[in-house]
Formats: C-alpha cells, sequence, structure tokens
C-alpha cells in the first residue's frame, strides 16, 4: 500500500513546480500555447469554478479545514480498509496528491494557483491547475469504480 504512495507524492511534486513555474514565467502575460490553450496565471481565492472567490476572507480558512479534513479521511480509510482494490487505491492517491498540493497553496500564499486556461474562442472554462486535474481524475476513477462494483455486484438478470 505505501508503494501507491508515491504516487500522491508525484502529484504533489509536479503540482507544486508546475505553480512555481507559473509564477516565474507567467507574471507578464499569458503564453498562447494552442487555438484552445493558453498558459494565464490567476491566483484563485475560492475553490473549484471561483466558488467563494469573492467572499472577505473567511472562505481561506474554511478551504483549508476542507482540505485537512479529505486528506485524513484518505489516510484513514486506506489505513483501515481491508479493501485493497487497486482501481480505488489508484484514485484515492490522486485526490491526496491534489488536495495536499491546493493545501500547501492555501496554507502558503492565502490561495491556490491556476494557470491552465482552455477556451472555445471567447468562451473560457475556469483556469485550474494539475491539483485540480488529478482530484477530477481521481473522482472519475472513483465514480467508475463505484459502477464497476455494482455491476458486478448485482444478480445477472439473463
Amino acid at each position: 500500500m505505501l508503494g501507491y504512495l508515491l504516487i500522491a507524492i508525484a502529484v504533489f511534486g509536479l503540482d507544486q513546480w508546475s505553480k512555481a513555474w507559473a509564477v516565474r514565467h507567467l507574471a507578464e502575460g499569458p503564453i498562447h500555447v494552442t487555438g484552445f490553450l493558453n498558459l494565464a496565471l490567476v491566483y484563485n481565492r475560492g475553490a473549484a469554478f471561483g466558488f467563494l472567490s469573492n467572499a472577505n476572507g473567511w472562505q481561506n480558512a474554511f478551504f483549508i479545514a476542507v482540505a485537512v479534513a479529505i486528506v485524513v479521511a484518505i489516510l484513514v480509510f486506506l489505513a483501515r480498509s481491508a479493501r485493497r482494490d487497486r482501481l480505488t487505491v489508484i484514485a484515492l492517491m490522486l485526490v491526496l496528491g491534489g488536495a495536499a498540493g491546493n493545501l500547501a497553496d492555501r496554507v502558503r500564499l492565502g490561495e491556490v494557483v491556476d494557470f491552465i486556461d482552455f477556451h472555445i474562442g471567447s468562451w473560457h472554462w475556469y483556469t485550474f491547475n494539475l491539483a485540480d486535474s488529478a482530484i477530477t481524475v481521481g473522482a472519475v476513477l472513483l465514480a467508475l469504480d463505484a459502477w464497476i462494483s455494482r455491476r458486478k455486484a448485482a444478480p445477472d438478470k439473463g
């Protein structure tokens, strides 16, 4: 099980490295990469999709508490769980690494560094980072794992 922890460590390390790169290289302005992707430095005081970004400052402590709770819950679940399903563990390690990456930003900066800007024409998706991507992929894998598990457990109706 500890070997899987390397996934979370790698996600955390790549996330922090990429954010440091973004702060150094994108402060002067965005970099156009393709017709649908820019790298643009954004500091997000809120959560996903800018949720609570305009609140008056209390949200950082709230999001730190939520991130700590998620990290602790994942670690406790993995320590106590008899289930050692590979897909579940990988998904949880992605979420753990991503949550730790954004938590580090919130503790150190009071906000999260985002820099990946997908767009179609003038419509831009919310800017995000590698930690957000890892959390999203981990959540999708958890949903897929739950769906697969439910299908395996369901009696055959044929």
